[in-house]
């Protein structure tokens, strides 16, 4: 009923979160000994991934789960595999063409299945099912299929029953909802103050639609939902696991709870005691606590106590059993480390990119060749900006066509505004866990503001966020060339630097030497 935290890499020197993953000799003790469920990876590449899958599977007496947060993909998380845009790429696909929405997320399900069993990773932590209606949600944002519930429905129908071609089990997250939220549950424990009326009829929505395709598992949200239960977190709250999620929605297979280190819960009560209440509420699998020998103790005392019921204990174990199954005893059809990342896959990832762009349709105006020029990059944060090196697109086509680079963070953005060389601004920019808002903080807009007064800016990118482009939309003159792209990765910098810029087929040509045909 434990699933812990590890690294991807398999050398101790290479682990990237050493508070949350246990070093070689520990993880390998804790299999050994523990009968843990389960490890939960991150980092390292495809083919290194296929490497540590097996060594984990070898210290386990006991066949593990091997899950991954792979919402956006096999490739989000582990270099080689195939890197799909954000879901909400989807969502506004499915807005003009709901056909072609869902045949994508179907082929999304699909590929992301097959490549993850392919190196090893036989639990999906995907696919999301919030509904992002807050535009300032600061941890779903994009990673939710988008801000209507029919639309969410559908897509992730489309991608469980894309998955469903291979035995890896799927996850629908963060029951009950996790859409409407302003802070970040990493962080804090977010209160919800719906109605039942609303909370039924639309953020239980795409969750019924999961549970009707048969989704494997659900994964619970750390919020505080008051008309339910105003007084414990959705993890540990028995009237929410299991009076809507068992009884009223009839889900049958795996409830497993969102990270157990995270402040939703963790500054909710002592570990022990939240392993416990998890448990009570109806939890079959505890996902990541503090220390598994401290909460596999307290269960067992929870037992021993009469606190919880054998019966109770038995019943999860029953589902992960049944649950294993599935992905033990059927055949797995044309695995192979070489499934990663093919052409097709990455088709189906240029297409999403193409359909999902937003432009204004503008002809950039050229700039003389004699004038000094910049590409000013700004990313969230220096320090974790994988989708950037020196040959990704969005810094090579402006380097051919005579763009000086500079690079800078949302928190370096001092001396930007002392050049005065006419500027192609690049902005990287999304919700993610862990940094508490979806967007700009004030200081940043007053940058921009600034920056766009003094008509330098003559081209804009923006990769991740729609809510990022609303804003800039309020601040930019009609002449100004834009493009907006969900994804951030290099096959997105290419197409949306090849639409900005109105490259022909020819000039790509020229520069594909240095970004290779893959990008273009």
């Amino acid at each position: 009923m434990i699933v812990v935290r590890g690294s991807g890499y398999l050398f101790d020197h290479q682990i990237r979160y050493p508070v949350w993953e246990a070093s070689n000799p520990v993880l390998q003790r804790w299999l050994e000994t523990l009968n843990l469920g389960g490890v939960i990876l991150l980092g390292g590449s495809g083919a290194e991934l296929l490497l540590r899958t097996q060594q984990l599977q070898e210290w386990s007496k006991t066949p593990l789960f091997i899950a991954a947060d792979i919402e956006e993909g096999v490739g989000q998380r582990f270099s080689g595999a195939t890197w799909f845009p954000p879901p909400m790429a989807l969502g506004e696909i499915a807005k003009n063409d709901l056909d072609l929405g869902i045949s994508y997320a179907q082929e999304m399900g699909k590929i992301t299945a097959h490549e993850a069993l392919s190196i090893g990773i036989n639990w999906l932590l995907t696919p999301v099912v919030d509904v992002n209606n807050n535009p300032d949600n600061p941890v779903i944002n994009i990673r939710s299929f988008g801000d209507t519930p029919d639309i969410v429905s559908a897509l992730v129908t489309a991608f469980i029953e894309g998955a469903k071609n291979y035995p890896a089990l799927t996850t629908a997250k963060h029951f009950p909802g996790h859409g409407d939220t302003v802070s970040d549950s990493h962080l804090n424990l977010p209160i919800i103050n719906h109605d039942n009326e609303r909370l039924e009829s639309l953020e239980l929505m795409p969750f019924q639609a999961a549970i009707e395709a048969k989704v494997d598992s659900v994964m619970t949200a750390h919020l505080l939902i008051n008309a339910w239960d105003n007084e414990n977190p959705a993890t540990l709250s028995k009237p929410i696991l299991t009076g809507k999620l068992r009884e009223k929605l009839g889900f049958e297979g795996l409830i497993v709870t969102d990270a157990l280190v995270m402040g939703g819960v963790a500054n909710f009560a002592d570990a022990e005691e939240v392993a416990v209440k998890a448990v009570e509420a109806g939890a079959d699998v505890l996902l990541m606590p503090d220390d598994p020998e401290k909460a596999i103790n307290a269960v067992y005392n929870a037992v021993e106590s009469g606190r919880l019921t054998r019966e109770r204990i038995e019943a999860s174990v029953r589902r992960i059993w049944q649950a294993k199954q599935k992905i033990f005893n059927q055949e797995k059809p044309d695995l192979s480390i070489y499934n990663l990342s093919q052409p097709t896959a990455r088709q189906t990832v240029k297409n999403i990119l193409k359909y999902s762009l937003k432009t204004n349709n503008k002809t950039l105006e050229k700039v003389s060749s004699n004038t000094p020029k910049r590409n000013l990059i700004v990313v969230d944060d220096l320090l974790n900006a994988d989708f950037l090196d020196r040959q990704m697109p969005g810094v090579i086509i402006p380097k051919y066509l005579g763009y000086d680079l500079q690079l800078v963070d949302q928190n370096t953005l001092d001396n930007v505004l002392d050049d005065n060389r006419s500027t192609l601004l690049q902005i990287f920019l999304r919700g993610n866990p862990f940094r508490g808002s979806a967007g700009f903080n004030e200081n940043s807009k007053s940058f921009y503001h600034n920056l766009l007064k003094k008509s330098i800016v003559h081209g804009l990118i923006i990769y991740g966020s729609p809510y990022i482009l609303d804003w800039f939309k309020t601040q930019i003159n009609e002449e100004l060339s834009w493009v907006f792209s969900y994804g951030q990765m290099a096959e997105s910098q290419a197409i949306a630097c090849q639409i900005l810029f109105n490259l022909s087929a020819s000039e790509l040509g020229n520069i594909s030497e240095s970004l290779g045909d893959v990008f273009i």
